[in-house]
């Protein structure tokens, strides 16, 4: 009977493993605190497992994660999970080594390594200075590597506790801050210098294994998307997102391709995931105009909006109107416009009646002096109007080619041309010949003026061609827009040549009160012709001047 009793008593723990050779004590719980600090790296000892001391000092050549005494404490009370007592770490004061591999144990413990192999990872090195911790890095690397490999093979589900580590230390490699005085002062100058590389984070070959891994178990059919969703939680995206504003191109593309795979496997993250975009587009339309990742989160928009059901939420139109629309202000769209006018179709396509709302949002951005970029934007309203209907296609015409004529007067060659080849496009040649009778009257003027006077002969030959298929489609509607035309330009002419009398005029008027009384006279030639006109458009009635 007494040995039953004793026998229930808790034992009192050996020295070996109450405490390390150094004297510190241990916490069986300590590898699996999740407020860890950061902590010193020492020299290591071959053949040792991984271990770090409890101190919780700091060293700039790496950042090690321990427990205080403080949070062990606080989690005593805590209910442990069975696998936690059994996965405890060996912990000898500042030991950085590598753990076995998974070949090397029982499939039993590969779980209780995978755990241990992913807090050896939450170790955060230094980077910038390659001199330091080169072993412990490349120990790191190689463990993280074998973390990838094992998550690629495993055929059990993920528990729960390996989905809060396997968060924590992607957190602790990929959440930071990135450097603000070269990204805030020199991010337009990166827009403005495609072609060159912008360089490269010391850490990156280390970050984009981590990347790699988080990939990997998202999309693993062994993560369960109801228990991983209370770790990778709207903190957990929200700073996920943040990092799409690194200038490293295949650090966007990572966080692109594992982004949209969270939109795809957790779908209570899904309206987040469209606020946190909207409210990164209005922050950078209104307030910053400098963020790198813009075009790859339109690249993931444009795959969700190829997924909306129909009819289309009004969340979704006005994320159209005040978000998508306005991203045609800024100067360095053409970083990103070609997502943008994916999406931007992807839209009409999906409700033709939005394409009326685009149209008028296209002309209200219209560019005035950018020339390369009113390329662009006729380009992205040639695949609008591809998609347009003729009852939308006629509630916007009359803007619509009154800017397509200005753009066919454009002196530079390549606007005046992109518009002209809208006419070779089926669709939209067919709403035109619809519309003749209110669009040939609108933009005549401009086609007999390029035919005549257009600087470049490939504009003056497209034009002809134009013209030859009003011609042929309705010859009356034609000679009735050039008999007006002729009669608006003898109207000019008419004009012109009055107001050079009534200066020349004026000039001998002046000239000669300017002899008469040896006294300079101040004519202002704005006013005067502005005085001219109005008495021209009048009757001839004496001006009283004020």
């Amino acid at each position: 009977m007494m040995k039953q009793i004793f026998g229930k008593l808790p034992r009192k723990p050996s020295k070996s493993s109450q405490h390390e050779p150094n004297g510190d004590a241990l916490n069986g719980n300590s590898f699996f605190d999740s407020s860890l600090g950061p902590n010193s790296l020492n020299s290591s000892k071959p053949g040792s497992a991984f271990k770090f001391s409890n101190s919780g000092s700091h060293l700039n050549g790496g950042t090690v994660s321990s427990h205080s005494s403080s949070s062990a404490n606080s989690n005593q009370g805590k209910k442990t999970d069975p696998l936690a007592s059994q996965a405890g770490l060996m912990l000898v004061s500042g030991i950085y080594e590598a753990l076995p591999g998974f070949r090397d144990v029982p499939s039993t413990e590969k779980q209780i390594l995978f755990l241990k192999k992913l807090n050896m990872c939450c170790v955060v090195f230094d980077f910038s200075d390659p001199t330091k911790n080169l072993r412990e890095k490349d120990i790191k690397k190689q463990t993280l590597l074998e973390l990838v490999n094992y998550i690629s093979s495993v055929t059990s589900k993920f528990n729960e506790l390996a989905v809060q580590e396997m968060t924590r230390m992607v957190s602790a490699n990929l959440f930071r801050t990135f450097p603000s005085p070269s990204h805030d002062n020199k991010l337009l100058e990166i827009y403005d210098l495609e072609d060159e590389e912008p360089a490269m984070d010391p850490a990156w070959p280390h970050l984009q294994i981590v990347y790699e891994l988080l990939l990997r178990f998202v999309v693993s059919p062994e993560t369960d998307a109801k228990l991983a969703k209370r770790y990778m939680d709207h903190s957990f995206v929200l700073k996920l997102l943040d990092l799409f504003d690194s200038d490293n191109h295949r650090e966007r593309d990572y966080l692109k391709t594992i982004l949209h795979q969270i939109y795809g496997k957790f779908m209570v993250h899904r309206p987040f995931i469209r606020k946190v975009i909207n409210n990164i587009f209005y922050r950078f339309i209104f307030e910053t105009e400098k963020h790198n990742g813009i075009a790859e989160l339109l690249e993931i928009l444009g795959s969700i909006i190829n997924g909306f059901a129909l009819p289309l939420k009004e969340e979704h139109k006005l994320f159209l109107v005040r978000a998508l629309i306005p991203l045609h202000k800024p100067k360095c769209a053409s970083t990103y416009h070609q997502q943008l006018s994916y999406c931007i179709t992807q839209f009409v396509e999906k409700d033709y009646k939005l394409a009326d709302t685009v149209i008028r949002g296209l002309l209200k951005y219209w560019p005035v002096i950018n020339s390369s970029k009113e390329v662009m934007f006729v380009g992205e309203l040639e695949e609008v109007l591809e998609a347009t209907q003729a009852a939308e296609f006629q509630r916007c015409v009359v803007p619509l080619f009154r800017q397509i004529g200005r753009c066919l007067n454009s002196s530079h060659f390549q606007v005046a041309e992109r518009a002209l080849f809208l006419w070779n496009n089926d669709h939209i040649r067919n709403l035109i010949i619809q519309n003749r009778s209110v669009i040939l009257p609108i933009i005549f003027p401009a086609l007999e003026r390029n035919t005549s006077g257009h600087w470049n002969q490939a504009v003056q030959s497209f034009t002809l061609n134009v013209r030859k298929m009003f011609t042929d489609v309705d010859h009356m509607l034609f000679d009735e827009c050039l008999s007006r035309f002729q009669e608006d330009e003898l109207k000019e002419k008419e004009m012109q040549e009055r107001r050079e009398l009534t200066w020349k005029h004026l000039e001998d008027v002046v000239s000669s009160t300017t002899a008469a009384s040896n006294e300079a006279v101040l004519v202002s030639r704005f006013v005067s012709s502005i005085a001219i006109a109005t008495a021209t458009a009048t009757s001839p009635t004496p001006m009283v001047g004020s």
